[in-house]
């Protein structure tokens, strides 16, 4: 069996309160070798910290999501920087921009963002970035996260070098310019079960053009759970359908998919096993 990484997955939240050590146990006889959880806000990044305490396929991002940073400040980003002090830390994350909810002022949002970047690049991690456009379809959304990241992205290379992953376009289901956009910051995207939904025709058609070197798998759980599974809690055991659908799209292997997908998380977030 391939091993995998659930590059994104949130088994903080109460949807699994009551089962969560067997979703853990179906997640490892499904070949996911090990998780990555992006927290919400300083509450959420409390709660996945004692999950990695608890069990070392289990790894943490911290930050503060652009719908929970309505708060967020200097103190926040001090608190950050103190727990990003745990070694099962990888990243930074979730963050970026989300125009779709409108809970928090878009210039607040760029706030904690940008200082949340700025942290990355203090600590040398990787951010995990969210973006989500507007009701309407407007794509200021997707553009001020680029150019925010084009801003950041050339003072961080000088420090870790051309070559290096800076991050993941968490969710990524933009088109073949922005994937090519990502690609030249630095970033690698991530691909979940919407991937598998039958009326996902644009993400169907746009799956074969992507880099194979520039591809994750992550569920989002316990959201977006994959066909045919679709509507139900989500999980990281389901994560092979990912790259089952993933391997049809590009006409190859599964095992290749597996393969290839788990080497580039595992350089993004310096995973390291035997």
């Amino acid at each position: 069996m391939a091993e995998i990484v659930d590059t994104h997955c949130h088994l903080d939240l109460q949807q699994f309160d009551e089962d969560r050590e067997l979703v853990l146990e179906r997640a490892a006889s499904a070949g996911v070798r090990a998780l990555v959880n992006p927290a919400i806000d300083l509450d959420s990044c409390r709660r996945v910290l004692a999950l990695a305490d608890r069990y070392p396929q289990v790894y943490v991002a911290v930050g503060v999501h652009p719908t929970h940073c309505a708060a967020f400040d200097a103190e926040t980003v001090a608190a950050l920087r103190d727990l990003a002090q745990h070694p099962k830390v990888v990243a930074v994350g979730e963050i970026g921009l989300d125009y779709y909810w409108e809970k928090v002022d878009h210039g607040q949002q760029h706030n904690a963002l940008q200082a949340q970047l700025a942290l990355a690049g203090e600590l040398g991690l990787p951010v995990i970035l969210h973006t989500r456009d507007a009701r309407d379809g407007d794509p200021a959304c997707t553009d001020d996260l680029l150019r925010t990241m084009e801003q950041w992205v050339p003072e961080i290379r000088t420090k870790r070098g051309a070559d290096a992953i800076l991050g993941i376009w968490h969710a990524f289901s933009g088109t073949l310019e922005q994937s090519i956009r990502a690609y030249e910051l630095g970033l690698i995207l991530g691909i979940g079960g919407p991937v598998t939904f039958q009326n996902a025709r644009r993400l169907h058609e746009l799956a074969p053009q992507l880099r194979s070197d520039r591809l994750v798998l992550e569920t989002d759980a316990p959201y977006l759970a994959p066909h045919p599974h679709r509507g139900k809690r989500n999980e990281p055991a389901l994560l092979p359908l990912v790259a089952k659908k993933l391997a049809e799209l590009r006409a190859t292997s599964v095992e290749l998919i597996s393969a290839q997908s788990t080497d580039t998380a595992r350089r993004c977030f310096a995973l390291d096993w035997a």
